[in-house]
């Protein structure tokens, strides 16, 4: 076939091919058009139901929403108790209670006693000898009672005589003033030596009894001096016994020892810690916003999520509310008066303790300081 043939087909091929093109524009511009889905009645009807179920549920939401104020920045909380020796020594005995529930009052550490039972022992021993210096106090007392006695008997004697004497010379004087030759000179000189010879003896025996008064009252003041003593040396041994009483460590409270540090025969000091005790009673500190604050009152009701127990609904009240955002206690307050000043929304710590009356009792979970919950606080 020659070159002039192929190429009249190809023209006619393609004069065929535009024919068609043409025959199906044609048929395409006959065909009737569809109508807009915009101008279709249930396009609407389906938007506006949408759009109706959107704003209900968003309004519903947000009037749900707004009676609770929750947030992530919030912990379980305790006051950990921290126990450390007040004596030096070597730890004899330790209980073997890592993370083991206690009650208050279990022994939990023995420091070997050394030197303090020795000290107890001379405590008592110091009682027994004040005891015995009073009770020869009181001895004492009894004989500068009868040595009284004895110098009131011995001053008899000269008492009487000086009042006789006396009698005497008042007689003697009476008659010379009656009279002058009644009585010789000689006479009345002897009445009044006399006299005055028996009244010497009677003072010096008044002195005796007034010196054996003054024995009597010293006496007493050393028995109650050995009183005093023996006061004194019975503190010596309670001291003694709290101090010996210090090397045995007992819980002071019930809950779970964490963190122990020390084994049998380290050497432990005054101040040094030992263990801590997480205590039964735990609460949660959560740090809201000061925005949120608004409408929080004490009392209010509380759910806790707890991290760990995600299934797990815990209830809870709002017990109070920190009066100040936690910045204000740092190490290093915050020095706002600068130019360069940026406002921040503070946190304020807010503390709620749960429920057990209504909710989990969190006791019977593993919940302790530090672990994260989400409390959400129903406001409204």
């Amino acid at each position: 076939m020659s070159d002039d043939q192929n190429a009249a087909k190809q023209d006619d091929a393609q004069e065929a091919d535009k024919q068609n093109d043409s025959q199906d524009s044609a048929d395409k511009n006959d065909a009737p058009k569809k109508p807009s889905i915009f101008k279709k009645p249930l396009f609407w009807i389906i938007l506006i139901a949408v759009v109706a179920t959107v704003a209900i549920g968003g309004t519903l939401y947000y009037l749900d929403a707004r009676q609770y104020e929750s947030t992530d920045d919030a912990f379980v909380d305790a006051h950990i108790v921290r126990l450390a020796p007040k004596v030096a020594g070597t730890l004899k005995a330790v209980a073997d209670i890592d993370n083991r529930h206690v009650e208050a009052g279990r022994l939990l550490a023995v420091i070997e006693a050394s030197s303090t039972g020795a000290q107890v022992a001379e405590a008592q021993a110091n009682v027994k000898q004040a005891e015995a210096q009073f009770e020869q106090s009181r001895a004492q007392v009894a004989a500068a009672q009868a040595n009284r006695d004895q110098a009131v008997a011995s001053a008899r004697a000269p008492l009487a005589t000086a009042a006789k004497a006396q009698q005497d010379l008042a007689r003697y004087e009476a008659l010379l003033r009656i009279d002058p030759s009644a009585v010789a000179g000689q006479q009345l000189d002897a009445a009044r030596a006399t006299a005055r010879s028996t009244a010497a003896d009677a003072a010096a025996a008044r002195q005796q009894i007034d010196s054996a008064d003054a024995n009597i009252l010293v006496a007493r003041k050393q028995v109650n001096a050995s009183r005093a003593v023996i006061d004194a040396r019975k503190a010596s041994v309670e001291q003694a016994n709290i101090t010996l009483g210090d090397n045995r460590l007992v819980a002071p409270v019930s809950g779970q020892v964490v963190n122990r540090s020390v084994n049998v025969g380290s050497y432990v000091g005054p101040g040094t810690q030992l263990m801590a005790i997480v205590p039964d009673h735990v609460w949660v500190t959560a740090n809201f916003k000061e925005t949120q604050l608004r409408d929080m009152k004490i009392g209010q009701r509380v759910e806790i999520k707890v991290d760990a127990y995600p299934d797990v609904k815990f209830v809870g009240r709002v017990d109070s509310v920190q009066r100040g955002a936690g910045q204000a206690f740092a190490l290093l307050p915050p020095q706002n008066a600068t130019g360069n000043y940026v406002k921040v929304v503070q946190r304020v710590p807010v503390r709620i303790e749960f429920d057990a009356k209504n909710g989990p009792d969190p006791r019977k979970y593993p919940l302790g300081p530090g672990m994260s919950v989400i409390p959400t606080v129903k406001v409204r």
